[in-house]
């Protein structure tokens, strides 16, 4: 499998690529994902493909920061990871600000869980620098989004919501080969609706553009197994084992190694 980036290509000989989460943020769920070069070196040593760093916790009920500070909490970071390693980091952000300044610091990959609605100049600066995009689903704003869970047809949705902003990316500039989707698990969505975009997570968009799926010990995973954030790696283990079997072609992880080591599972029974 491979992912072609601004100037260089990587690949895994893996089902999917493993994203790991460093979050630069006082309150993101899951303690143990907040950090900075320490977490992320000990990431990479785990076998991560990717990193991806945020530096705006979009947990429910979180609130937005503004730009200055989310560029002050990821920006260092990434200058000291690129003074150890050359691993591909994507930015969690939605704003034009931040991610023009990550790339300066040496940045590879935008994830925007607004899917450029956000901030318009955002996708004129993808194209312009030939990164990839991740687009996320989500329905409204995290502070609000989890009190609007309902849908007429969940899959269908999301789905027609990915594949218009698909459209949109690519009538804007960026290479149909660059756009990444994500299905938006935990963003104004109920367990059952969870549950079915893990079942037909490559079934979106026709399947004409990698799935990412970002489960790891994630409420729904909770809802699943009856355990706190701090005890759901089990869980998000199989989760992503079945959303690879399913189709997704990246999974955002908390736990690397262990994720590695399913996926190597995973290959050897092929």
């Amino acid at each position: 499998m491979e992912l072609q980036l601004a100037s260089r290509k990587i690949s895994t000989d893996m089902d999917a690529f493993v994203m790991g989460i460093v979050n630069c943020t006082p309150d993101s769920f899951y303690e143990k994902s907040r950090g900075g070069l320490e977490l992320a070196l000990k990431l990479i040593e785990d076998g991560a493909d990717i990193l991806d760093i945020g530096g705006e916790s979009t947990r429910p009920g979180s609130l937005y920061v503004d730009e200055s500070e989310e560029i002050n909490r990821v920006v260092p970071v990434i200058r000291e990871i690129r003074k150890h390693s050359d691993i591909p980091i994507s930015v969690d952000t939605r704003k034009y600000a931040v991610m023009k300044a990550c790339l300066d610091a040496g940045a590879d990959i935008l994830n925007d869980v607004s899917a450029l609605e956000d901030d318009e100049r955002l996708v004129s600066l993808a194209a312009q620098t030939s990164i990839p995009v991740i687009l996320m689903h989500k329905r409204g704003i995290p502070s609000e989004m989890q009190k609007s869970t309902d849908y007429d047809d969940i899959f269908r949705e999301v789905d027609s919501y990915l594949s218009s902003r698909a459209d949109y990316a690519a009538r804007n500039g960026i290479s149909e080969s660059k756009i990444i989707v994500d299905p938006g698990i935990g963003f104004g969505k109920s367990l059952e609706g969870n549950a079915l975009l893990i079942k037909k997570c490559g079934q979106l968009c026709g399947g004409k553009y990698p799935v990412l799926m970002a489960l790891s010990r994630k409420t729904c995973i909770g809802q699943m197994t009856g355990r706190d954030a701090s005890d759901r790696l089990f869980g998000t283990v199989a989760a992503n084992l079945i959303s690879v079997q399913n189709g997704a072609s990246l999974v955002r992880v908390h736990d690397v190694a262990s994720c590695r080591d399913s996926l190597a599972v995973l290959k050897s029974l092929r």
